[in-house]
């Protein structure tokens, strides 16, 4: 800074000085300026100001490139050029505009585009304009997940997509206290993981099975898939009806059951959950324990795959006091408000 003070202070003294002076000195510093450069090891450093001091000078009079020693006249253009840039950069410079998108709106947007594969930015703008988020569309499409290849669903999508059209049926043994052997057999809807039937029998033959199946439906649709496993009870009489129902049969391969994963579980969750605390005296007081479970599942338990909702959808109860259901005498309990 004092360079540049004293720099304006001779130009002002130069102003009144005589020509024949100003020649002389000129001359004494140009030879002074080469004196300098033959004798310099390196490059010299030029400060900010020391470049705006030439830039200055270069505005005011073009012709000092040929007066300049220690840089090159080319890099007192450049530098005029960037300072241009810079000025104008600066005038430029936005002083408002649109708002900023909130934080927690960007994930959101984000989160909605990577659920809904199928959205673009207008139909998740829509659905941000319901939600009474006042955001630009173009700020939608900014923030939204960006895709190497081509939207697709996921293969839980594609599965649930699929589920209320598919139905399983298993068997399962239950020892009474005097040691025989009832079975039971299962009817499970895939779609809301709902016990459609749960009957017992003490020879499950191929026509008591296929009865089982028609009064599982009842006056419902009929599933368009039903797996089961390759059981001998499941004969002729039994793939003729389903058939007749306009039911597809698919039987899972030899010694695989987790093809049958669902109603595997189920049957897991009957005896982990009833069966396992309970001794059968016979095949009415087996059917009697199991008709209290399948109201307790089909319309009280929660489930994990279903949001922790039941499959027969459970209201939410704000209001009231809280008085537990004995289920099973007992062995589980909803709880309900009254």
């Amino acid at each position: 800074m004092r360079a540049l003070l004293n720099l304006i202070r001779w130009m002002l003294l130069g102003l009144v000085r005589s020509r024949t002076s100003i020649e002389a000195e000129n001359v004494a510093l140009r030879h002074q300026l080469k004196v300098l450069c033959r004798s310099a090891t390196k490059r010299p450093v030029l400060r900010m100001s020391d470049r705006l001091v030439f830039i200055l000078l270069y505005r005011l009079a073009p012709s000092i490139l040929n007066a300049v020693t220690i840089v090159r006249p080319e890099t007192i253009v450049r530098w005029h050029r960037a300072g241009f840039r810079s000025f104008w950069r600066w005038k430029s410079r936005r002083h408002a505009g649109r708002p900023s998108v909130a934080p927690e709106i960007r994930r959101l947007i984000r989160e909605m585009s990577l659920a809904n594969p199928l959205w673009g930015a207008p139909r998740i703008h829509g659905e941000l304009l319901k939600l009474g988020i006042d955001v630009g569309q173009t700020s939608v499409a900014k923030y939204m997940a960006r895709r190497r290849r081509p939207p697709s669903q996921g293969w839980r999508t594609f599965l649930l997509n699929h589920a209320d059209g598919i139905a399983s049926i298993d068997l399962f043994v239950v020892p009474t206290i005097s040691f025989r052997s009832l079975y039971g057999l299962l009817v499970l809807g895939h779609g809301r993981r709902r016990i459609l039937s749960l009957a017992v029998t003490v020879h499950p033959t191929a026509e008591w099975v296929a009865q089982q199946v028609t009064e599982a439906c009842g006056w419902d649709v009929a599933p368009q898939y039903l797996i089961r496993d390759r059981d001998r009870a499941y004969g002729d009489a039994f793939t003729r009806r389903i058939r007749a129902m306009g039911i597809r049969d698919r039987p899972t391969a030899p010694r695989s059951p987790w093809q049958n994963g669902y109603a595997e579980r189920l049957i897991g969750s009957i005896r982990r959950e009833c069966l396992d605390h309970v001794i059968v005296f016979g095949e009415r007081h087996l059917r009697h324990v199991l008709r209290s479970y399948v109201e307790y599942y089909n319309g009280a338990r929660t489930h994990l795959s279903l949001t922790k909702d039941s499959p027969f959808t459970r209201p939410v109860q704000r209001v009231g006091s809280i008085l537990p259901q004995s289920v099973l005498g007992g062995l589980h309990h909803h709880y309900v408000r009254i």
